[in-house]
């Protein structure tokens, strides 16, 4: 560690246990650990985004805040059970050298896929029910697309998983023939159940891809809503609005608006 990052570590302490002293901000020092729950999420989802955006300084701000937070949550933990920061880094710490034997010990491992398979086989065989799963328990609150990931990703450390992308995507093309056979019945309870499966599908391979799910997703999230609000400017110019407006003709401002998005042609040099 620098003495620049000894420093900037020291100051944030000292800056969070100055916010929940006695002459501190009442804010700060009304909150529990409960009620900072919804803004460890908050915080976490806008690192998420900030990265995905590749902005670095919007990176790294949020997560700055998100460290804030999890140092103050454990100041927390410190007056309520007694155990805090040191407690926690130790632990993390601690867990880290254990399931690395091939970084602090003898172990050999050949590629990321056998790293993570062996932290998974270590991860398990420290928990104290014998017959526990290798999925382990996953957060409720966990994103639907977050936690298919995560699921599959498990199940893959021990072999459970297509060769390649190819399995995947065909796995994925089975399902829309589901999903396009039960459609036709509209039979809802069964037709749910096949978007699900398609869904996980989609999401198998993604993560066969190497792509993140829910990343990609809050992107294309994004491009609709720029494109839709394309759609909404432009028919403002003519004091009307979409409802107003026909599919036929907001189609063509969607694709006008993807023209626009899109990067310009390379130029092969030429300027």
């Amino acid at each position: 560690m620098t003495d620049a990052e000894r420093d900037a570590f020291a100051r944030l302490l000292e800056v969070c246990r100055k916010l929940r002293g006695p002459d501190g901000c009442p804010w700060d020092r009304e909150q529990t650990l409960e009620s900072m729950t919804p803004y460890l999420t908050e915080e976490a989802a806008e690192s998420v985004e900030a990265i995905g955006n590749g902005d670095a300084a919007h990176a790294i701000e949020e997560l700055g805040d998100l460290a804030f937070l999890v140092m103050f949550c454990l100041e927390l933990t410190r007056e309520r059970w007694g155990v805090g920061l040191a407690e926690a880094l130790d632990r993390a710490s601690d867990k880290l050298i254990r399931r690395h034997p091939h970084v602090y010990g003898d172990a050999r491992v050949e590629g990321g896929e056998a790293a993570y398979r062996q932290w998974q086989e270590i991860k398990k065989a420290e928990r104290k029910d014998a017959g526990a799963s290798l999925l382990g328990e996953q957060p409720k609150g966990l994103p639907a697309l977050v936690a298919a990931y995560r699921l599959q990703e498990k199940a893959a450390a021990v072999g459970f998983d297509w060769p390649d992308r190819s399995g995947a995507l065909a796995k994925v093309r089975e399902e829309t023939d589901e999903v396009a056979r039960v459609v036709v019945g509209d039979t809802t309870p069964a037709l749910a159940r096949e978007l699900g499966d398609l869904l996980f599908a989609v999401v198998n391979l993604s993560r066969k891809s190497g792509v993140d799910p829910e990343r990609e997703l809050r992107a294309t999230m994004h491009r609709f809503r720029d494109r839709f609000l394309h759609i909404e400017g432009r028919l403002a110019e003519s004091g009307r609005t979409p409802s107003q407006s026909n599919l036929e003709e907001m189609d063509a401002l969607w694709e006008e608006a993807k023209r626009l998005q899109r990067p310009p042609a390379p130029t092969g040099g030429k300027t």
